[in-house]
């Protein structure tokens, strides 16, 4: 019957459709293992650097417990650089991996949406066919044919066909919300890039300072164990002689705290992803601790290099290194932000400063990274906490630096808040 063979045609045309799209999707399958062969080979050069890097980390761990000599100095820096290049190969790795599965994020795109196109000009040839019956007299087939049998057989395959063209929709929904899951997850990907190679590049930064740090301890020393020793009491008494002057200005300025225009509680978020405190801030008074004495902010622990992140939302409103005026007495790299809760921070001692004066900060941003600048036994992050109207950038001329000024974030004593207070809890 005429009718018949129109409709065998379309299913033959289907069976050649897919024998002609077998050898491609084939070679996307193997193209696709041979990725994530390559993935899973990044993973563990991955898993073998963090090793090597926790082996590091130990070291360092033991050199800060001995007593401070230039061989240790020195053995410190050799370390954290090892550690740093492990971490950089880390990064690249990284980099790598996340390049290889945007590929095959790509090739998976690519294949479904010529998946979508074989499916919807099959829909197409289906819905044509069915057109074409449907447009023809039923009864002046019925009249016009004498086979009862093939006209039954006729009208079976239109119910075959049209459940084929709901299957294929089906289909087709189900192909375009995987392609458009692949494309959110390739759009991660491209950013999780974008960031790796930000990071990347912070780390170069931090080597060139690491060895900087080297050649200038050598070249202070001149090697010799005796001038290390000689430059820690030179140091030393640099630093109380500074810290003296700049509390005895600080005590001076006016200012009259409200404790009703403060914040309350757990308001920040904390500015490391580890989390361990070296020193608290001032001294103990009762339940809370001020800044009558003692430090003046919090220190937390961070023997190499770590992202530092803001702690609220924000505005920078200062940067600046008081080692290019007077080295060791003070904050040495540091970062000032005012937040938007009426709290401002200061981040001192950094290796590195990400950000520019002026400059919006949002909450975990990352704004800098932690060292061993300024007047520091050891690298950590140091982290001082005002209430925002009582401090300011200032400039001040030191005697214990006879003719340098030092650029610094500067509050009475009574404007020093307790970073804990505002900190999460631990």
């Amino acid at each position: 019957m005429k009718l018949y063979h129109v409709y065998k045609k379309p299913f033959n045309l289907l069976i050649l459709m897919i024998l002609l799209v077998f050898p491609v999707v084939f070679s996307y399958a193997q193209n696709a293992q041979d990725l994530q062969t390559k993935i899973n080979q990044k993973d563990a050069d991955i898993a073998k650097l963090e090793e090597e890097i926790k082996i590091y980390q130990a070291e360092l761990d033991n050199l800060e417990k001995q007593k401070s000599s230039l061989s240790g100095s020195i053995k410190q820096l050799d370390v954290t650089k090892k550690k740093l290049n492990a971490d950089i190969s880390v990064t690249q790795k990284k980099i790598d991996k996340t390049n290889l599965k945007i590929q095959n994020l790509s090739s998976d795109i690519s294949n479904k949406q010529d998946v979508i196109i074989n499916h919807i000009e099959s829909i197409k040839l289906e819905i044509k066919k069915t057109n074409e019956f449907e447009q023809k007299n039923l009864i002046q087939t019925l009249l016009s044919e004498t086979d009862f049998t093939a006209i039954w057989t006729d009208i079976d395959n239109i119910a075959t066909v049209r459940e084929k063209i709901r299957e294929d929709i089906i289909k087709l929904k189900q192909i375009k919300g995987e392609l458009e899951d692949t494309r959110k997850e390739t759009i991660n990907a491209k950013n999780e890039l974008v960031v790796l190679k930000s990071k990347l590049s912070d780390q170069q930064k931090i080597v060139v300072h690491n060895t900087n740090e080297k050649s200038k301890l050598l070249k202070e020393t001149k090697n010799s164990e005796a001038n290390y020793q000689k430059l820690l009491k030179t140091q030393l008494v640099k630093k109380e002689a500074f810290e003296k002057e700049l509390r005895d200005y600080e005590s001076q300025l006016k200012f009259i705290l409200d404790p009703s225009k403060l914040p309350s509680s757990g308001v920040l978020s904390w500015p490391l992803d580890k989390i361990f405190v070296t020193q608290e801030f001032g001294a103990k008074t009762g339940p809370h601790r001020t800044y009558a004495s003692g430090h003046s902010g919090t220190d937390f622990r961070a023997k190499t290099p770590l992202p530092v992140k803001a702690m609220a939302e924000g505005t920078v409103k200062g940067i600046g290194d008081t080692d290019n005026t007077c080295s060791g007495v003070s904050f040495g790299k540091w970062i000032f932000i005012e937040y938007n809760n009426g709290l401002s921070s200061t981040y001192g001692h950094l290796s590195l400063i990400k950000v520019k004066e002026g400059q919006k900060v949002s909450r975990g941003e990352i704004v800098g990274y932690t060292g061993g600048t300024g007047r520091v036994t050891g690298p950590h992050l140091h982290v001082s906490l005002y209430v925002s109207s009582a401090v300011s950038v200032a400039t001040v001329p030191s005697t214990s630096c006879p003719g340098r000024i030092l650029k610094q974030p500067i509050a009475a004593t009574n404007a020093y808040l307790d970073p804990m207070y505002y900190l999460p809890r631990l």
